[in-house]
């Protein structure tokens, strides 16, 4: 499975594949035929009141991660709508924000990426 994470202000790539929108909100400044999005999926961002309380603050990384993580368990629909293209071709979960270390789609592809191999026994 190759998930891969950009921001959605990075110019679109033949090699993103399948490009995701893995934000609640919409991205500012973008439009949507500029965004060249495959798939949105505004459920699978974090919840409004989690994502207001991580606020983007790399303290409270590990915490984030760790809810969010605990919130993506109940979300398994939305999750096969990404690891079922990933089976076969890339997958890009794009963000928008500043912060490209601690952000959800990296929180997100840390989950898709740490449940599959722990559920296959790889």
């Amino acid at each position: 499975m190759k998930i891969l994470v950009k921001r959605i202000y990075e110019p679109a790539a033949e090699s993103d594949g399948v490009r995701v929108l893995v934000d609640r909100l919409w991205p500012r400044g973008i439009s949507k035929s500029d965004a060249m999005l495959d798939l949105w999926l505004p459920d699978i961002g974090p919840s409004t009141a989690l994502r207001q309380w991580f606020n983007h603050d790399p303290a409270r990384w590990e915490e984030f991660q760790r809810r969010y993580h605990a919130e993506l368990e109940q979300k398994t629909a939305l999750l096969a709508s990404i690891k079922g293209p990933a089976k076969t071709r890339t997958v890009t979960l794009l963000y928008s924000a500043k912060d490209e270390q601690h952000n959800q789609a990296v929180a997100l592809r840390s989950f898709l990426t740490t449940r599959s191999v722990s559920r296959t026994g790889r």
